[in-house]
């Protein structure tokens, strides 16, 4: 059997007619072929990369030290694939595309979640280095900073997949919005400057759409129960109006709006949530956001983090700027990068170098600087 008969077999059939096809996965580069479909290989090049493995040691909601049962980067992301999934299945989709999209969505995150997140957009801004969003970091992450400032020639509907999935924006209807390449890369670079298009940004496949609502779906309920189980919350707190319409579980919660999404989508070219669901979500969102991520870090926590970015990314500026070639930034960073990654300006390798770290190797950096 020939590469191309191998290929054929492993593709998904009876797609959709509103779904991907395998021959839109189109590369910014050319690149050797082999018998994997585009976006399965896609699948492969995300879980290889480093800054996968690095999901492992980065904050979801709560840092992992206030209890070991608590959902990291690493499990959201499987979570998002897995809901994902199950709604590509029922409607058709890529699921390939999906699943790659899924795993890839959040390696731009930063270490302590969206508190770190909002942290380093502070000080790209200051710096005048654009807006910091952890999707757009994603993006950058494999068109240019993965396989050592090569990047990983990831295909173009999964990098729209992964820029347009911010789950912060909740919506009752997903439609996507075809665009080509150029309008693609136009976006991307109009997110480091324009706040209102980050706002706005709207996937060009089906498959794009369903993971950025299933980011939401996987950690509405999750987040509940995480912070119940280290006793920012009770049970009994989330309001009946939002449990009797969603469920009272997370369990509940993913099985509703799933069940109600693959109803209302079927044989459509968008993503649909029922009124009284979508209206629950909000209500949900506002309450999780109200009770438990304004909760997840004490004051004096959330100074202490403000401090290690600070202080790390001025030490960092301050050795690129001044060759200070023993510096850990080169060490243990720029000296195994291209010689077309070290074109960036300074203040964006900081920001790629910060924005990589764990978890605990920030604060080891932090304590080194310190003592």
């Amino acid at each position: 059997m020939n590469t191309e008969e191998l290929k054929e077999k492993m593709k998904i059939k009876d797609l959709s007619e509103f779904a991907c096809p395998y021959e839109k996965g189109v590369r910014l580069k050319e690149d050797d072929e082999d018998f994997r479909p585009s976006f399965y290989r896609d699948i492969d090049r995300i879980i290889y990369c480093l800054s996968y493995t690095r999901y492992l040691d980065k904050t979801q909601v709560f840092t992992h030290g206030k209890n070991d049962h608590l959902s990291r980067r690493m499990t959201h992301v499987q979570f998002v694939s897995k809901i994902a999934r199950t709604i590509g299945r029922a409607l058709q989709l890529n699921e390939d595309l999906i699943e790659a999209s899924a795993l890839g969505h959040d390696l731009g995150h930063t270490p302590f979640g969206h508190v770190g997140e909002a942290i380093l957009n502070e000080l790209s801004l200051k710096h005048n280095a654009g807006y910091f969003n952890h999707n757009i970091q994603s993006v950058r992450i494999l068109m240019n900073v993965e396989n050592y400032g090569r990047g990983a020639n990831i295909t173009i509907p999964t990098l729209d997949a992964i820029m347009c999935h911010n789950g912060e924006f909740a919506l009752g209807e997903y439609h996507p919005k075809e665009k080509s390449v150029d309008e693609f890369l136009q976006e991307y670079h109009d997110c480091y400057t324009n706040k209102e298009i980050l706002k706005n940004l709207k996937p060009m496949t089906l498959e794009g759409c369903v993971v950025r609502v299933s980011d939401i779906i996987a950690y509405l309920g999750h987040d509940i129960e995480d912070a119940i189980r280290i006793g920012i919350i009770k049970k009994e707190d989330v309001p009946e109006n939002i449990t009797k319409v969603l469920g009272r579980n997370n369990k509940e919660i993913i099985n509703t709006i799933i069940t109600d999404i693959i109803s209302n989508s079927i044989n459509q070219n968008y993503i649909k949530i029922s009124d009284d669901i979508y209206q629950a979500i909000v209500v949900l969102k506002k309450f999780n956001y109200e009770n438990i991520y304004v909760k997840a870090y004490s004051e004096e926590e959330h100074q202490k983090i403000r401090e290690m970015f600070t202080k790390l990314f001025d030490k960092y500026l301050n050795d690129l700027n001044n060759e200070n070639k023993d510096s850990i930034i080169y060490k243990s960073y720029l000296n195994y990068m291209s010689d077309e990654y070290k074109k960036s300006s300074k203040e964006r390798i900081v920001i790629d170098y910060i924005a990589g770290m764990t978890d605990d190797y920030i604060v080891k950096q932090y304590n080194k600087l310190s003592n």
